[in-house]
């Protein structure tokens, strides 16, 4: 989905764990404690527990940090250096200098837990009538993502809280997101819906660059979010033809500018998180109101 040029690049580093004890920071759902059941088999791991026995994202993202340091060192054909460490980001930076362009490279270390998905998730991906009932169980079925990430409403910040993470499962709906098993293959016909996803990012992306301090608080996975919440409102191919692109992408802009008014934008796969929480007003207020500068003026932006 990348738009402009392809310089952003994601890494998730994976590591298998066989089964995690999840405690919830927090009653939003996402957060969660990691402890580990009895006599686990990653003894390896033991070091990273801090003082209360819960895995620390912090120890266990500052030893990758070193590992990665001294790796990049033994790379002599092109300039790599590891970015300083954002507070409370769960991604580990690296600027690669190459001509013709220079790339940022983020590596996410994940967790990946063979168990079951935490209760908060049980009324989410509400994808029965979009993509049936039968993904729904199978994306159901697949193993649980942790991300290294700092739930930022902890009074006192220890660094040892890890955030679910679906992006296996966003990536699987994106490659495969129509009612019809054929939608955008090359026999099939094609639909709107990555064309609307793009221009929203594109969107965004452009208004970010104009007001990076007023827009902090909003980023890309607003406008995913929103994206699959529309997937499932209008469900059918035919709700996305390719040659409605127009109307298809005001109408998820519609839904999107909703959302910022109401300071509700419910996280797709844990619906008691809002992704849009009201201390965040002023962020949303001013994005809604430049969209809809560009709305009533033909979006200016995009012929910049």
């Amino acid at each position: 989905l990348q738009i402009s040029e392809p310089n952003e690049f994601d890494i998730m580093l994976v590591m298998p764990i066989t089964r995690l004890q999840l405690d919830e920071c927090d009653d939003a759902g996402a957060y969660y404690y990691l402890t580990f059941k009895r006599n686990p088999k990653e003894k390896y791991l033991l070091k990273f527990l801090d003082e209360d026995g819960k895995l620390s994202a912090f120890k266990m993202l500052q030893a990758l940090r070193e590992i990665i340091k001294q790796e990049v060192k033994n790379i002599k054909n092109v300039e790599v250096t590891v970015k300083r460490r954002r507070t409370g980001s769960p991604a580990i930076t690296l600027q690669i200098k190459n001509p013709p362009a220079e790339i940022s490279v983020d590596i996410i270390l994940t967790l990946k837990a063979q168990q079951s998905w935490p209760p908060s998730t049980e009324d989410g991906l509400k994808i029965e009538q979009w993509l049936g009932r039968k993904v729904r169980r199978d994306f159901r079925n697949q193993s649980l993502y942790l991300v290294a990430k700092q739930n930022k409403k902890e009074k006192v910040l220890r660094g040892n809280t890890w955030r679910l993470s679906f992006s296996h499962i966003e990536k699987a709906m994106m490659n495969n997101h129509g009612s019809s098993k054929t939608c955008c293959e090359s026999d099939g016909l094609k639909c709107c819906r990555k064309g609307c996803l793009k221009l929203m990012k594109y969107l965004l992306e452009k208004l970010k660059m104009k007001y990076t301090k007023e827009l902090e608080k909003i980023c890309s996975y607003h406008i995913k979010t929103s994206f699959f919440h529309s997937c499932v409102m209008w469900p059918n191919d035919t709700d996305w033809q390719l040659e409605d692109l127009d109307h298809c992408f005001q109408r998820y802009l519609g839904y999107f500018l909703d959302c910022l008014q109401k300071s509700q934008l419910p996280h797709f796969f844990i619906p008691q998180y809002n992704l849009l929480s009201p201390e965040d007003k002023a962020s949303s207020d001013f994005l809604s109101r430049q969209i809809n500068v560009q709305l009533n003026n033909r979006f200016p932006i995009f012929q910049e």
